[in-house]
């Protein structure tokens, strides 16, 4: 699987405005700091020097277009680590097709199916419309999944899906909609992470975490894939939101 070594966060914001993000400090409070192309270049290199496995950007949407002017710098420079692309999904084809050549690595989230529960919960329109297509046009780039020898990702793509509490049949949808249209090899990770916080707190359909109940359900959906994970049921999944200090910048 991908092994993360470091992430890039975007300093202005999210093309999504998730009512649950754990991430909120940065994607929806103008936490951050500006960095200019010519350093966001040295910035990829210095993570190659300190021997990441890859340079993963998160929420880059926003950003795609400098990125690429970035990653044109860095990879004259002797960038040759793979660039991974974490991203919620609402792409237009263009953008995707932009990226063609630059980005080895799509790790892309399929939220929601319906569009009521897409807008309730982060304001996207016709996500899922937008979403599938843009994951069908990642698949079409990079191909199946390479390994290295130790077996961390070099190509290829893994899609994500958070379960969300009383939303198992958004799951159900969405890995059935996979099974449908991805080749049969396809990674899929299914996140457990979940719990309230931010606005989620006081949303009564999203404000704790999933049951065990819940859990097993997905586990017996996962069981028709061969290459579906899942994380374990933890207490603890708090502590493993970063303190965004914007050391590195």
């Amino acid at each position: 699987m991908v092994r993360m070594a470091q992430e890039l966060f975007s300093s202005l914001g999210c093309n999504f405005s998730c009512i649950f993000c754990q991430n909120y400090k940065i994607s929806q409070s103008n936490f951050g700091k500006e960095v200019s192309i010519e350093r966001l270049a040295e910035i990829f290199l210095e993570l190659q020097d300190k021997k990441a496995h890859n340079i993963n950007l998160v929420s880059p949407t926003p950003y795609v277009l400098q990125i690429i002017k970035a990653l044109d710098i860095a990879k004259n420079n002797g960038l040759k680590i793979p660039i991974v692309y974490n991203t919620n999904s609402y792409e237009t084809i263009e953008t995707i097709q932009k990226l063609k050549g630059y980005v080895d690595i799509y790790l892309p989230d399929l939220k929601y199916f319906d569009d009521d529960v897409a807008i309730s919960f982060s304001s996207a329109p016709h996500y899922f419309d937008v979403a599938s297509k843009a994951i069908l046009e990642m698949q079409k780039q990079v191909g199946d999944n390479v390994f290295d020898k130790n077996g961390i990702l070099q190509k290829g793509i893994i899609i994500r899906h958070l379960i969300l509490p009383n939303h198992i049949l958004q799951t159900k949808k969405i890995l059935n909609w996979i099974k449908q249209n991805m080749p049969t090899n396809t990674y899929i990770s299914v996140m457990a992470q979940y719990f309230p916080t931010y606005l989620a707190k006081e949303n009564p359909l999203l404000n704790r975490k999933i049951s065990k109940k819940e859990y097993e359900m997905v586990l017996h959906l996962l069981e028709d894939f061969e290459n579906g994970y899942v994380q374990e049921l933890s207490d603890c999944e708090e502590e493993y939101v970063p303190e965004f200090n914007l050391n590195g910048l």
